[in-house]
């Protein structure tokens, strides 16, 4: 909180809450709070927190096959959508890709109709390292869950449904700043990360870019905050 309190962000969205409703005394004043939580307990779900009021809440994206893992909240403004997503991990030996591909495109679907309304902010935990530069180490990764062809190529195909990928389109070849590092082998001191949080905005939004930024210094995760400016009005 004393994050949220310093970043005094207009919108904060959170992955993996692994709430109930009623598990969490959360009120903070200016803010209005969304939650989707997972019918399976201490597993998944999001939250958004915002200082405006959205028109409209959406929790999932109206495929009964996903909708049971509290893992999408649309928050509809006027001017645009905000979308928080937490990917589902394709597993240790993979055991979930064939569900991770699935999801990946019945979820750009959803977003590609949303993009066909207003302007698309999705953000959150997308569970794919995109590029090399994105990890640290791609070699030995390559058929690491997060980092397979067919996750990096899911990416791909939303980025060409025309969405950017924020951080990458302002700092094309920065390297070395990550999002996620394991708990194990002191992979975070070492910096042994992989950069798979996200903000991707449909390309309309792309002259509005102000910054991006991944602020590796906040601890309390095995990820840490990313952050967008933006200016939509």
């Amino acid at each position: 909180m004393d994050f949220f309190d310093k970043e005094n962000a207009d919108i904060f969205c959170i992955q993996e809450i692994k709430l109930q409703e009623g598990q969490i005394d959360w009120d903070r004043e200016g803010y209005y709070a969304y939650w989707n939580y997972a019918e399976k307990k201490g597993y998944s779900g999001t939250a958004v927190f915002t200082k405006e009021k959205a028109v409209n809440a959406v929790y999932g994206i109206g495929v009964e096959e996903h909708d049971h893992e509290g893992r999408v909240i649309t928050l509809e403004f006027p001017e645009y959508y905000i979308v928080t997503c937490y990917t589902p991990n394709s597993q240790i030996e993979l055991t979930r890709l064939d569900y991770r591909v699935k999801w990946e495109t019945d979820f750009r679907n959803y977003l590609i109709k949303l993009k066909n309304k207003k302007p698309v902010i999705l953000t959150g935990d997308l569970n794919v390292a995109h590029k090399e530069i994105d990890l640290k180490n791609p070699k030995t990764n390559a058929k690491s869950a997060g980092f397979t062809e067919e996750e990096r190529g899911e990416m791909t195909k939303l980025l060409e449904a025309g969405f950017i990928d924020s951080y990458r389109y302002l700092y094309p070849d920065m390297e070395g700043l990550y999002t996620w590092w394991s708990y194990r082998f002191k992979a975070r001191e070492k910096n042994n990360g992989w950069r798979i949080d996200y903000f991707i905005v449909s390309e309309d939004l792309k002259d509005r870019l102000k910054d991006a930024k991944i602020h590796t210094d906040v601890f309390g995760s095995d990820h840490c905050p990313v952050e967008l400016d933006i200016e939509l009005e």
